[in-house]
C-alpha cells in the first residue's frame, strides 16, 4: 500500500466556510499532523484519501497485522461528537466495527468493508427489495439497548431548535409557502419527539449511500450522526433516496406502500412516518431558502402530498 496520506482531498475545503470560518481553516491546517500523529500512533499504512466526504478525511488503512481498516479524522462539529459513542452501543451488529478511538483528535479507526458497494449502487434491484434491507437494518440499530443515553443529543432538542428556525425563516425570508402547512410541519417538529411510543438511539443520517456491501454481513451501516428519540425519524431519506417516489405516476401510492414496509418490518406507524417525513420536508424547504437559493415550491408541494398520507 502505498503512503500519499497527507493529500487532503479539496470537497473537505467546504469546512472553511461552515460555521466558523477561522476554525474551519485552522482544522484544515491542522490535518496533515493529525493525520501523521494518528498514523505513527496506530502503526498504520496508508492509502490515498477517498475524495467526496466534506467534513472528514477518510482513507484505507493497513494495521500491523494486515487487516484491513479505515482511518477517519473529523472535523469537530456536534453531529459527529457522538459517532464512536453508537457504534459502541451496536457493536458491529449491522453496522461497521469500531477498533479504536481517539476523542481527542476526533478520530476513528473502523473495520473496513468489502466490497464496499452502496445500497444506492443496486438500482437494478426494485426500491422495494432494497427498502426491506434498510428496514431490517434499522429494526437492529433501534433494538440495541443503549443503558445511559445521556451522552447523545436528544432529537426532541434538535427538532425543537429546527422548529424556532423554519418560524424565523419564515417570517424573514417570506418565500410565499402556503403558511399553514408550515405550520404543521413546525408542529410536528416540536410534537413528534414528545409522543413517542418508545425511545431508541437513531441512526440519523441512514440513506442508501451509508449502507455498504460487506462479506462479514451482507450490509453493514456506515456514518451515523446518533441522536435519543423517536425511531420514526429515521426512515424518511431511505424511502426518498431509494429512488425518487414523485417521479412516479401515482406518488402517493408509491409513499404508502413504501411507509407500510418500515411499518411491517419495524412496528412503527406508517402515517407516523409519513407525518416525520412532512416534518423534514418543511425543515428542509426552509433551510435550502436560507442558504440563498430560490424557494422551491414543488418541495412544498411535496410536502402537501405527505401530509395527506399522514392524515393531517
Amino acid at each position: 500500500m502505498t503512503e500519499p496520506q497527507l493529500l487532503v482531498p479539496p470537497t473537505l475545503g467546504v469546512v472553511a466556510s461552515i460555521g466558523d470560518l477561522a476554525e474551519g481553516r485552522a482544522w484544515l491546517d491542522s490535518l496533515p499532523g493529525l493525520i501523521t500523529e494518528l498514523r505513527e500512533a496506530w502503526s498504520l499504512r496508508l492509502g490515498a484519501p477517498w475524495t467526496g466526504g466534506s467534513c472528514s478525511w477518510v482513507a484505507p488503512a493497513e494495521l500491523p497485522d494486515g487487516r484491513a481498516a479505515v482511518l477517519k479524522i473529523s472535523w469537530p462539529h456536534p453531529e459527529m461528537m457522538g459517532e464512536a459513542a453508537a457504534l459502541r452501543v451496536w457493536q458491529g451488529h449491522g453496522v461497521v466495527t469500531l477498533h479504536a478511538h481517539d476523542g481527542v483528535r476526533h478520530a476513528m479507526l473502523l473495520e473496513r468493508v468489502d466490497p464496499g458497494t452502496t445500497l444506492g449502487d443496486r438500482d437494478w434491484l426494485p426500491a422495494e427489495e432494497r427498502l426491506l434491507v434498510a428496514a431490517r437494518l434499522l429494526a437492529r440499530l433501534w433494538s440495541a439497548p443503549v443503558g445511559d443515553a445521556s451522552g447523545f443529543d436528544l432529537l426532541s432538542h434538535v427538532t425543537a431548535r429546527w422548529a424556532g428556525l423554519v418560524e424565523q425563516r419564515m417570517e424573514r425570508l417570506r418565500p410565499g409557502f402556503d403558511p399553514g402547512l408550515v405550520a404543521h410541519g413546525i408542529r410536528l417538529l416540536r410534537e413528534l419527539p414528545t409522543t413517542a411510543l418508545r425511545r431508541v438511539l437513531v441512526h440519523g443520517d441512514i440513506n442508501p449511500g451509508n449502507i455498504l456491501a460487506g462479506q462479514r454481513e451482507p450490509w453493514l451501516v456506515i456514518d451515523p450522526k446518533p441522536m435519543y428519540g423517536d425511531p420514526g425519524y429515521d426512515p424518511w431519506k431511505l424511502v426518498e433516496q431509494i429512488d425518487d417516489p414523485f417521479r412516479h405516476p401515482n406518488p402517493a401510492a408509491v409513499l404508502r406502500r413504501r411507509f407500510a414496509i418500515f411499518g411491517e418490518v419495524t412496528g412503527e406507524d406508517p402515517a407516523r412516518l409519513a407525518a416525520w417525513a412532512t416534518a423534514r420536508r418543511v425543515e428542509d424547504s426552509l433551510w435550502w431558502v436560507s442558504r440563498g437559493n430560490q424557494p422551491s415550491h414543488r418541495a412544498m408541494s411535496e410536502a402537501a402530498i405527505l401530509a395527506s398520507i399522514a392524515g393531517l
